[in-house]
């Protein structure tokens, strides 16, 4: 399958390429960690499911790690807005199955994907009722969805914000940081349509669990976090963060009160949800 449905061609001045751009190294880290992330999504999936011969739906790709990772024994999808991303992918990773599309217009049939990935996406559609509604129709009957988003609630990300890294900005609507902090501070991102307007466990839970067995993967990605995996943080503050907690042996305490349990823990403290979620049976 050949890259389809090109939406965006001319997005080959794209601001995360571009190095005077101050989150330009948040997301050339995360880009060189595409890989490792993807890694990463296997490990919580297989806790539940063997990931062999499945078809595959990776939407927002971005770098093409996780599609790679995931298409030596299954057929992967790899869905992404950004043209120019999708070309990356086949360059650096030789991704067979590529389509250029709108996540709130998925263009498959209904029923057609064993696992949908969702990895740091669905805090940037602004439409999450209606993306809600696609991923269910393309998802079959006995599908699992994956999907990670950032904590709008996490004291972590109140204090640096995981996209801009400036304390507050996580608990604002999207209008807001656009009308105010890009208005004021970042001019240059005023056109952008992906802007993140991050989300609580409170509604996650809300929008999936009538259909959906949730299940937080909060110890395995805890304890794969203190074991050097490097897909899971990549922004200064948290990396910082990390490094101080096991200077002072902190990591054994995190590592124990780490759990899966939608309380205290996961909805003020842990910075960023894991979350694998199974349909329920009819």
């Amino acid at each position: 399958m050949e890259i389809s449905s090109a939406l965006n061609k001319n997005d080959h001045q794209a601001a995360w390429l571009d190095k005077s751009h101050p989150n330009y190294n948040r997301w050339e880290r995360a880009r060189k960690l595409s890989v490792e992330r993807g890694r990463l999504v296997k490990t919580l999936l297989e806790k539940y499911k063997t990931i062999t011969n499945k078809n595959i739906l990776d939407i927002g790709s971005g770098e093409g790690g996780t599609s790679s990772v995931f298409s030596e024994n299954n057929f992967v999808v790899s869905v992404d807005l950004s043209f120019l991303r999708l070309q990356r992918q086949k360059a650096n990773f030789q991704i067979k199955n590529s389509v250029n599309s709108n996540a709130l217009k998925l263009p498959f049939s209904d029923s057609s994907f064993d696992i949908i990935i969702l990895q740091d996406v669905i805090e940037h559609l602004s439409d999450s009722e209606n993306f809600l509604s696609e991923i269910k129709r393309v998802l079959k009957s006995n599908g699992i969805i994956y999907l990670s988003t950032p904590n709008k609630l996490s004291i972590i990300n109140i204090l640096s914000d995981p996209h801009w890294g400036l304390p507050l900005v996580a608990v604002f609507k999207r209008e807001t940081i656009r009308n105010i902090f890009l208005k004021y501070f970042r001019k240059s991102d005023m056109g952008r349509k992906d802007l993140a307007e991050l989300i609580s466990l409170s509604k996650i839970l809300k929008m999936f669990s009538d259909e959906f067995e949730i299940r937080l993967q909060t110890k395995k990605v805890v304890e794969n976090l203190f074991s050097n995996n490097k897909g899971i943080v990549w922004s200064n503050f948290h990396l910082i963060l990390i490094r101080a907690l096991k200077k002072f042996s902190l990591d054994k305490f995190i590592i124990k009160i780490a759990n899966d349990n939608p309380g205290i823990i996961n909805k003020f403290f842990t910075p960023t949800f894991y979350l694998v979620m199974k349909r329920k049976s009819i």
